[in-house]
């Protein structure tokens, strides 16, 4: 029925290009009828008109929940679990000079999430960065950065690019450009959405990570593939589902997703933290909290 849908859909214009061809008017000094561009306009016109309504709809929905994770406390301790994983530490400020290859196939990683050299969320920072404070010691090597994104290359960016990166760290508006491209890209959108999905603090959190790890895309292995992945297996909160059993069916898919990609892959981040958090019943992610991550215990009181 789904490609019936789209074969009936695309015909639309070739009946409305036969309608006009026979029962157009004659009269070469008759006004003009309605043409397909102005039928194709329209119909944009009323789809940005509905997701408009829909999203201010959403927006009056998440403003009536508790803020969850966007409390600043709560942001904060999610920055902490989140840099255990992705720093080994709970110091999250102190990884914004943070570069390295750590041979993942993404080339250099970097800063307080993990921008990656590969992955076009590094690059799309630099940019924006330095539309900002032209000039900046990072803006030399951005051709370098466009010419190597979506490879593991270093080429343009060795030997200085790392010395670049950690000096431009020690100024405060670069680390605020920091702060600021991952709550739009990774905190904001994954936060929002797993309010819409009516799952709690922990919930939220477990969508945060699975956006800094996996990345905002819609393919199978990224956040937005796997969040569909889970849905098709278990019904959301919102949708009358256990949060408990929705939460557990999307960390199987997200483990799952990461042991396709690397078959001995650390999965400790699920399995020793957010699983914990989840069968001891902490929706709230409330503290004290403890858990393991490569071995080594991290404790919040």
């Amino acid at each position: 029925m789904r490609r019936t849908g789209i074969l009936l859909f695309a015909a639309v214009p070739v009946a409305i290009t036969a309608a006009a061809y026979f029962l157009g008017p004659t009269d070469s000094d008759s006004p003009a009828g309605p043409t397909v561009t102005d039928a194709r306009q329209q119909a944009r016109q009323e789809a940005k008109s509905r997701a408009e309504q829909e999203r201010a709809a959403d927006d009056k929905l998440i403003a009536q929940l508790p803020p969850g994770l966007a409390d600043p406390a709560e942001k904060e301790l999610a920055q902490q679990i989140v840099a255990s994983a992705e720093n080994s530490t709970l110091n999250w400020r102190g990884a914004y000079g943070y570069i390295e290859d750590i041979g993942d196939g993404q080339g250099y990683t970097a800063g307080i999430i993990g921008f990656c050299t590969g992955t076009h969320d590094l690059l799309t920072l630099v940019e924006r960065y330095t539309k900002a404070h032209p000039g900046n010691g990072l803006a030399q090597y951005l051709p370098a950065l466009r010419k190597v994104d979506g490879t593991d290359s270093h080429e343009g960016l060795d030997p200085g690019f790392t010395a670049a990166w950690k000096a431009e760290a020690k100024v405060a508006a670069f680390r605020e450009a920091q702060d600021a491209e991952r709550d739009r890209v990774y905190f904001d959108p994954a936060v929002r959405l797993a309010k819409l999905d009516g799952l709690g603090t922990l919930g939220q959190f477990v969508y945060y990570d699975a956006m800094v790890f996996h990345g905002p895309g819609t393919n199978a292995a990224s956040f937005y593939g796997l969040r569909e992945s889970a849905l098709r297996e278990a019904n959301s909160p919102s949708e009358g589902g256990s949060e408990k059993a929705y939460l557990d069916i999307f960390l199987d898919v997200r483990e799952k997703a990461m042991r396709k990609k690397k078959q001995d892959i650390d999965t400790t981040r699920i399995d020793t933290a957010q699983r914990r958090f989840l069968y001891d019943g902490n929706f709230k992610l409330a503290t004290p909290l403890v858990w393991q991550v490569y071995g080594e215990t991290y404790k919040v009181p």
